[in-house]
């Protein structure tokens, strides 16, 4: 189905039915699942055939919305406001007020959070909430960058892809985990690190993540 209006509004019908939907992104392809849905994150776990011990991140509307899902300290908060909407997702502690599914990051209370620059995920998550999403490939295959690549990867193991054509961004999104004493890169990706580096020294927050 095509990502238009039309499509975006049967995507939050099915997410709303507990169904999974593959969508486009400002990085690459994600599948998504309302946060939510019984058994939904061991859903997205089954459908990607990834290990049960890797966490999945939640994309927001909005970076408002991050603070009532975790704990924003100094570097969360500032690799937020230079990034969001864009490339980055960062690790933060859960706040304990607020009950996520354990599947979502196992073993952890930390979660990843990110606000995507596309309108796509950004409309289904002001609709539903905050969504749990993953790439939209097999665990150890390339990332699907267009809604042929998820069929030839996934077939009928989603309930929906919205076609937004090639994704247009790069690579997957940069991961810094800021739930520790230390801000430090879980994945290098769509931001680079001295860009991360920059905003850390210009907030002031301490890190060790020297650019070599």
């Amino acid at each position: 189905m095509t990502d238009d209006a039309e499509g975006r509004a049967t995507a939050i019908d099915v997410l709303r039915a507990g169904g999974v939907v593959a969508l486009p992104t400002d990085t690459v392809y994600g599948i998504a699942i309302a946060l939510d849905t019984p058994g939904g994150i061991e859903r997205l776990f089954e459908v990607k055939r990834r290990p049960p011990d890797k966490g999945i991140m939640l994309l927001l509307d909005e970076t408002g919305q991050a603070g009532s899902i975790g704990e924003m300290g100094p570097a969360a908060t500032a690799l937020g406001a230079a990034f969001w909407p864009g490339g980055l997702t960062v690790v933060v502690a859960r706040r304990p007020d607020v009950t996520l599914p354990a599947a979502l990051s196992p073993g952890t209370a930390t979660v990843g959070l990110r606000v995507p620059d596309h309108l796509a995920p950004r409309t289904l998550a002001r609709a539903v909430g905050p969504l749990p999403t993953t790439s939209a490939n097999r665990s150890g295959d390339p990332e699907a960058r267009d809604a042929g690549g998820i069929v030839e990867q996934l077939g009928d193991a989603v309930d929906l892809i919205l076609d937004g054509g090639a994704a247009h961004g790069g690579p997957a999104s940069t991961v810094v985990d800021c739930a520790g004493d230390l801000p430090r890169v879980l994945r290098a990706g769509a931001v680079p690190l001295e860009e991360v580096v920059r905003v850390l020294d210009l907030a002031g927050v301490a890190h060790d993540l020297g650019t070599g």
